[in-house]
């Protein structure tokens, strides 16, 4: 079975304490991620409410959104190297107290102000420290490298499952309380994070032969120097476009074509189920096969996608096969992704390199959130920036397939090399 041997790394005949045990931070790891993207995932449904109430327009809350994606990306390489050096436990009570700090703020916002602050800057800040780049860098040191994408696709279906029960839970909550109040709740589960971070928390391990002479300053010169870790972060940067557009702005569209106010919460609900079944099966995917060609595929999958949902006749049924797809693909880019950086580079500063893959992921998310509502409150149409995701699905498929997956030559002959 996959979780058996998951724990079976280089043997240290000196017994470790529970809170370094490489399942116990998958375990508090898989649970974070739960709680913070599952939250962040269905943070469209407050669109309608609050931009309502507050009688502001869908462009203020898409840029809070998309500041919201930005500030994630441009903090995931500080937090990273914040990880690397003083440990990942650390940094995540640290995110955990933002982020619970934000939703408190806004819900107490009237103004757009107030939502870039709280929507934006202190939930894109928690994010970057409780997120993937912290996380998956603390469970991909812990772990060996034949079984280490299926770990990284294990803690990733934690953010899956939390995207898909954090749908109908917020719908619940937004059908008993006002939109403030939800917010509230959310803002006490998110404190929940704190507490966790005990299981990230250790050092460098034992199993990072040939790797702990290179300095950070060297890891990052050689991945700046190598031609598919640049590939990777374009890539990445049109995953960030697309799952951002989506999740933001798919519950007004659906109601602007006339789909009843709930279709919205169903295609989020979808994409969250889905996503759990596309993201274990990357993870071990990424163990069978080369993870540049499978994330090849699904940037395909993406485009077909995507293009079947513009020329087909909108109805629930078009509405749950487009989910249903994307879903399929949602989170699985991440422990293929994850898993080359490793592969390519070794764990040791597998967060700080991931963090700075992530801040291009961002910075489409960035754009993908509030294009959509500018492009819509100055043309009334979604369709253009429809396209736009089609087209990059396409260009990321083929930039993929150009990347050299092989571990650089100093991980074959552990030696430190400054660059490529």
């Amino acid at each position: 079975m996959v979780n058996r041997g998951l724990d079976r790394v280089a043997a240290d005949p000196t017994p470790e304490p529970l809170s370094r045990a490489p399942l116990f931070a998958l375990l508090a790891g898989t649970v974070i991620v739960f709680i913070t993207l599952g939250m962040r995932h269905s943070f469209g449904l407050f669109l309608p409410p609050v931009t309502l109430e507050l009688g502001l327009g869908r462009e203020v809350f898409g840029f809070a959104v998309a500041l919201q994606n930005l500030l994630w990306g441009l903090g995931q390489p500080i937090a990273g190297i914040a990880a690397d050096k003083l440990g990942s436990g650390r940094v995540v009570v640290v995110g955990g107290i933002l982020y619970a700090a934000g939703l408190a703020f806004a819900a107490f916002s009237t103004t757009a102000g107030g939502l870039y602050l709280g929507f934006g800057g202190l939930i894109g800040l928690g994010l970057s420290a409780t997120s993937y780049a912290v996380v998956l860098g603390a469970i991909g040191r812990r772990f060996p490298a034949e079984r280490r994408t299926r770990a990284l696709g294990l803690a990733s279906v934690g953010g899956s499952l939390g995207m898909f029960l954090s749908v109908p839970a917020t719908v619940a909550l937004l059908d008993q309380f006002a939109w403030s109040s939800a917010l509230l709740i959310l803002a006490a589960a998110a404190g929940v994070v704190v507490f966790l971070a005990v299981g990230l928390s250790g050092g460098i391990p034992a199993d990072t032969s040939g790797q702990r002479e290179q300095s950070l300053r060297q890891a990052l010169g050689e991945a700046a120097g190598h031609r598919g870790y640049l590939l990777l972060i374009l890539g990445f940067f049109v995953c960030g476009f697309q799952l951002a557009f989506v999740g933001t702005h798919i519950p007004a569209y659906l109601i602007d074509r006339g789909m009843p106010a709930n279709t919205g919460g169903t295609a989020l609900a979808i994409i969250g189920f889905t996503n759990i079944i596309g993201t274990f099966c990357c993870g071990l995917l990424g163990d069978w096969y080369s993870k540049r060609k499978v994330l090849a595929v699904l940037y395909t999958m993406r485009a077909l996608a995507t293009l079947y949902f513009l020329y087909a006749p909108l109805s629930i049924v078009s509405v749950s096969v487009f989910a249903a797809v994307m879903g399929l693909t949602w989170l699985g880019t991440v422990p293929l992704t994850s898993g080359i950086v490793a592969q390519v580079f070794g764990p040791r500063y597998l967060a700080t390199l991931v963090g700075f893959v992530f801040l291009m992921h961002q910075i489409g998310s960035f754009l993908g959130a509030w294009l959509g509502g500018f492009v819509y409150d100055r043309t009334g149409s979604y369709e253009p920036v429809w396209w736009c995701a089609a087209v990059l699905a396409a260009l990321a498929a083929a930039v993929h397939l150009m990347i050299d997956e092989r571990p650089v030559v100093r991980l074959e002959h552990g030696q430190v090399l400054a660059g490529r």
